[in-house]
């Protein structure tokens, strides 16, 4: 009986310091990946002086949230007088909800890999210098509440995936230079006109698959 409660234990021990180990291992990978952030761009503020890659864990960091098992849940940097690019690297912090960028100077495009961020409930990166088309992938975010790209320097169409999003509320492409059609099907059934306007290529909404998807788009 001994011998077995001794094993039971080793057991139990074992698989307590497995679980401890993924974690950190979590933690490291997704440590690892803010960090690429925070190379990527500029920081007259040093609002991300805490992110020191030699922790453990990223869960200390300023303006970094985690849930109960040390997985990051939450990303608040708006306003933060940040420049620089967006990173793949992000797509890798597979239980972020809010990734709030907006009212900085960030350039270059969205990284389709942020379609892999599949529990993320806010993506707010208005009011930046962002460039290139919106990733289809983003159709993949079954959890997307807000979805706010305005005031930046988008073009391309409105990708159709996004209809398939049931769970959008908001939807703001206001200010950009998009092109095509409004979709209206889904979720932007309910989205108001205002929030696609000042897009001087984009056309009204779809008409049932009489005006073509793209148009304006070539």
């Amino acid at each position: 009986m001994a011998a077995a409660t001794r094993t039971s234990l080793r057991f139990l021990l074992s698989v307590s310091v497995t679980l401890t180990l993924a974690h950190l291992a979590a933690s490291n990978s997704e440590g690892d990946a803010l960090y690429t952030l925070k190379r990527s761009l500029s920081d007259p503020d040093n609002v991300l002086q805490s992110w020191d890659p030699t922790l453990v864990s990223p869960c200390t960091w300023f303006h970094v949230t985690c849930n109960q098992d040390n997985r990051v849940t939450r990303v608040d940097l708006g306003n933060s007088n940040l420049s620089g690019h967006l990173v793949p690297e992000l797509g890798k912090l597979e239980h972020l909800q809010y990734l709030e960028l907006y009212k900085n100077n960030i350039q270059g495009t969205i990284p389709p890999e942020l379609g892999n961020l599949k529990s993320l409930v806010s993506l707010d990166l208005y009011n930046n210098n962002i460039s290139g088309t919106i990733p289809p992938s983003l159709g993949k975010l079954k959890n997307l509440v807000f979805l706010r790209l305005n005031d930046n320097r988008l073009t391309g169409p409105i990708p159709k995936e996004l209809a398939a999003v049931s769970s959008l509320k908001v939807v703001d492409v206001s200010n950009n230079d998009l092109c095509g059609t409004i979709p209206t099907s889904g979720p932007f059934e309910h989205i108001p006109l205002n929030n696609f306007e000042n897009n001087p290529r984009l056309e009204g909404p779809e008409l049932l698959g009489l005006v073509s998807y793209d148009t304006n788009c070539s």
